[in-house]
C-alpha cells in the first residue's frame, strides 16, 4: 500500500510546501516512520554517482552511504549499490566515476534501490556535499514510486565550510570542493569519486567541522 499522491499532484507547488502535503498524505502509510522527527545524534553521509549534473534528465548510477553518531563515523554500518540503467549518457560518466556500462548494467533495479535506501537511511539527517542535488535526484526517482521525496533534514558541507573558513580567514575566499575541504582540514580522501568513498570523505569532513 502506498500513500495517495492526488493531494501533492492535484496543487502545483514547489519546495517546502509540497514536502508538507506528502508528509499530510504519509502520515498513515507505511513509510509514516520517516516523516517522524529525528532524535538522538545519529545521522548519515549520503553521496550519488550520476550520469551528470541535471537532476531533471540524468540518471543515478550508484548510492553510497555511511551512518555516524556525534562524532564518530560508524564505517560497518555502511551502504553501497549500483543501479541498474541503460542510459546513452553512462559513457560521459566512464572518465570521471570509473564506472562501465558493464557494471551498471549488472545493478540492482531503481525501485529495489531506493527500497533498500530508505530502509538504511531511516529519519535520520543526511551529511554531504551538495548534498541538495543528491536530494533532488532521489526525489525524482522516489516520486513515481512512492509519492513524496525524501523528507530528511539536511547538512550541506558546502556551507558549513563556508562559514568556518570565514571564521578563521575571513579575508579568503570559502568555495571549495570536497578535495580542497579534506585537504584544508587536513583528512584523507578515500576513494575520490566513487559514492561510497566520497560519503566517507563528506563524513570526516562534517564531524572535523564540529570541532
Amino acid at each position: 500500500m502506498r500513500p495517495s499522491r492526488r493531494t501533492v499532484d492535484s496543487v502545483n507547488v514547489p519546495g517546502f510546501a509540497r514536502r508538507w502535503l506528502e508528509r499530510r498524505a504519509a502520515r498513515h502509510g507505511p513509510h509514516a516512520a520517516l516523516f517522524a522527527p529525528s532524535s538522538g545524534e545519529e545521522w548519515v553521509s549520503l553521496d550519488l554517482e550520476t550520469t551528470g549534473l541535471d537532476p531533471a534528465r540524468d540518471e543515478i548510477l550508484s548510492i553510497g552511504a555511511v551512518r555516524g553518531c556525534g562524532r564518530r563515523v560508524r564505517l560497518r554500518d555502511r551502504f553501497e549499490l549500483m543501479v541498474r540503467s541503460d542510459s546513452a549518457r553512462i559513457g560521459e560518466a566512464v572518465r570521471h566515476h570509473r564506472i562501465r556500462p558493464v557494471d551498471v548494467a549488472a545493478g540492482v533495479a531503481i525501485d529495489e534501490a531506493l527500497e533498500q535506501l530508505l530502509d538504511f537511511l531511516g529519519n535520520r539527517p543526511l551529511v554531504g556535499y551538495c548534498i541538495a542535488f543528491d536530494r533532488a535526484m532521489l526525489d525524482r526517482a522516489l516520486r513515481p514510486h512512492y509519492g513524496f521525496g525524501l523528507p530528511n533534514r539536511l547538512i550541506e558541507l558546502r556551507e558549513r565550510y563556508r562559514r568556518h573558513v570565514q571564521r578563521i580567514r575571513p579575508e579568503h575566499a570559502a568555495e571549495a570542493n570536497l578535495d580542497v575541504m579534506a585537504s584544508e582540514l587536513g583528512l584523507p580522501l578515500f576513494e575520490r569519486h566513487t559514492a561510497l568513498g566520497d560519503a566517507i570523505t563528506a563524513a570526516l569532513v562534517h564531524i572535523r567541522l564540529q570541532h
